[in-house]
């Protein structure tokens, strides 16, 4: 496993979730996810679900999503 800690999503998450004085079995709990998984997007870990993703942003009024991208 490949854990990115310059992760631009894990950084947005663990940033969001001190900020709003969360612990991570706390934001597991609200999200409906496990405490595994919020550890492994909070590492930056490369092979999440998006789905479950978004579970866990939808708590921050963010979701994933395709991005169409410019074409050369």
């Amino acid at each position: 496993m490949i854990y990115n800690r310059k992760n631009i999503l894990s950084e947005f998450v663990r940033s969001r979730r001190k900020k709003i004085r969360l612990t991570q079995v706390e934001l597991a709990d609200k999200a409906g996810v496990g405490l595994r998984f919020i550890r492994d997007l909070e590492q930056g870990k490369q092979s999440l679900r998006t789905d479950t993703i978004n579970k866990v942003l939808k708590l921050f009024g963010v979701c994933v999503g395709p991005v169409q991208l410019p074409r050369e």
